[in-house]
């Protein structure tokens, strides 16, 4: 079965095919982050506005690199949820003109869904159950996967994502946007031990905060300005990274001991961090888990991964009409 899939939940204007939801058959991404990264950040209205200009070209170039047609695909699957709603939308409208005018069936696709489902693509011999943590710019979660369109929340972030701090973070230290890269860059040549920075207590086992730390770095670099001094850019990156990753592997793992899980994911753009997958690696291993991390290609934001997990919302009978909406907020574990 061939699924075509289309992405534009946030800056990335994407489309891929994959057949039963294993193998990629191809995956093209246009993206509007060096126009972002002018601004710092996203700009939801010029994300919209580029999500439209591309959108066409992008599907057509899936195609033409799978040596199909659209009369060649079973389905259309597109993220619906969540995401900035003006460039889901673009996605959500698309998605419907084609699959009605194919005659072809239109899959909805929750994104989070969808960075779990990469995980498939990586390792074919995944299957459920496991753990996941899914951290990226908007979300951090720590979720069972019980089946593939069935999910449980154990834990997850009650303010900022741990993306959009290390975007914040990196801005205040004037490393440019997006701000993963940048600081796993800087963090190279640093001292993690450099800055003493704080681990935010927050209710709830496995939950997690990353506003106070987002705010212990701001102070802490305003605090050297007025003393007149600079801030160590790459220790502070280092310093940064490494309590981070300490939080997010410690409640990913605390869970995983918990429920007892044989295995252990990563999902998300956070997930390409190379200290996490470290952190999480040396832990699953203790722990005699399996653990299964996604390619660096497969963790920012593409189509593979809603094709991939497409497929198996497809399956599971899920269908969108012609009045299928976006939607800005929807929990992973919607039915």
């Amino acid at each position: 079965m061939y699924i075509l899939g289309i992405e534009s939940s946030c800056d990335e204007t994407a489309a891929a095919i994959v057949e039963d939801g294993r193998k990629l058959l191809s995956n093209v991404i246009s993206t509007s982050v060096k126009e972002q990264a002018l601004y710092g950040g996203v700009v939801p209205e010029i994300a919209s506005r580029r999500h439209a200009e591309y959108i066409s070209a992008t599907v057509e170039k899936a195609l033409s690199d799978a040596g199909m047609t659209a009369a060649d695909i079973d389905a259309v699957a597109v993220t619906f949820a969540p995401g900035l709603i003006g460039a889901l939308l673009v996605g959500v409208n698309f998605a419907k003109g084609l699959a009605y005018s194919a005659g072809k069936p239109l899959v909805p696709v929750h994104h989070l869904r969808g960075h779990i489902a990469a995980n498939y693509l990586t390792h074919p011999q995944l299957e459920p159950p496991f753990l996941c943590l899914v951290a990226s710019g908007g979300h951090s979660h720590i979720v069972q996967v019980q089946d593939w369109c069935r999910y449980k929340i154990l834990g997850r972030t009650v303010d900022d994502a741990a993306g959009e701090a290390f975007d914040k973070v990196a801005r205040t230290l004037g490393l440019p946007y997006p701000g993963g890269p940048s600081i796993s860059q800087a963090a190279r040549q640093g001292d993690p031990h450099a800055y003493k920075l704080p681990t935010p207590h927050v209710e709830g086992k496995y939950n997690v905060s990353f506003s106070g730390l987002k705010t212990a770095v701001l102070n802490e670099v305003h605090n050297a300005e007025q003393r007149g001094q600079n801030v160590n850019v790459p220790d502070m990156a280092a310093s940064f990274q490494e309590r981070i990753a300490q939080i997010l592997a410690k409640k990913l793992l605390m869970a995983a001991e918990d429920t007892k899980a044989k295995t252990i994911c990563l999902a998300g753009g956070v997930a390409a961090n190379g200290r996490l997958r470290q952190l999480v690696n040396d832990g699953a291993q203790k722990l005699g888990a399996k653990i299964y991390l996604p390619e660096l290609k497969f963790c920012g934001d593409n189509a593979a991964m809603i094709a991939t997990q497409g497929y198996y919302e497809y399956l599971d009978g899920n269908r969108g009409g012609l009045d299928l909406n976006a939607l800005p907020t929807l929990e992973i574990d919607y039915r």
